[in-house]
């Protein structure tokens, strides 16, 4: 079984030490973008097995991001998971229109982290997108 590949787009280092952390030690290869622009270019060229997109990023915003990952053949496959702080009413029907899978709220909570991903990567064992 090859190692799963999970692309973090966060910006707020705290939130991306924790997350990485936690992917890490349950034994993903963690890949990090630190804004929405590299989070597509970085998935585009490198098809993670699972993408944790938050929506508030600079230069492209996760909402965004996820639309263009969601546009183009190779990447649409991936499971996007909103990572957020946006977290009033209406905030998660908002990422699932946007194109994001599911969704998470922030503040970070290590056992959903944990749960979520392994049931998304579960979902995606045996369809994975393949980097060529």
């Amino acid at each position: 079984m090859t190692q799963k590949r999970i692309l973090v787009a966060e910006d707020v280092a705290d939130n991306l030490l924790l997350i990485q952390s936690i992917l890490e030690s349950n034994g993903y290869a963690v890949t990090v973008a630190q804004n929405g622009a590299e989070a597509i270019e970085l998935a585009t060229s490198q098809l993670p097995d699972l993408i944790l997109m938050d929506l508030s990023l600079p230069v492209v915003d996760g909402w965004k991001a996820t639309r263009v990952l969601k546009s183009q053949d190779s990447t649409r496959p991936i499971p996007i998971i909103a990572l957020t702080a946006h977290a009033m009413q209406g905030d998660r029907e908002k990422a699932l229109l946007a194109g994001c899978d599911d969704y998470m709220s922030k503040p970070i909570d290590i056992a959903e982290i944990e749960q979520v991903t392994a049931s998304w990567l579960a979902r995606t064992d045996g369809d994975a997108p393949q980097a060529q």
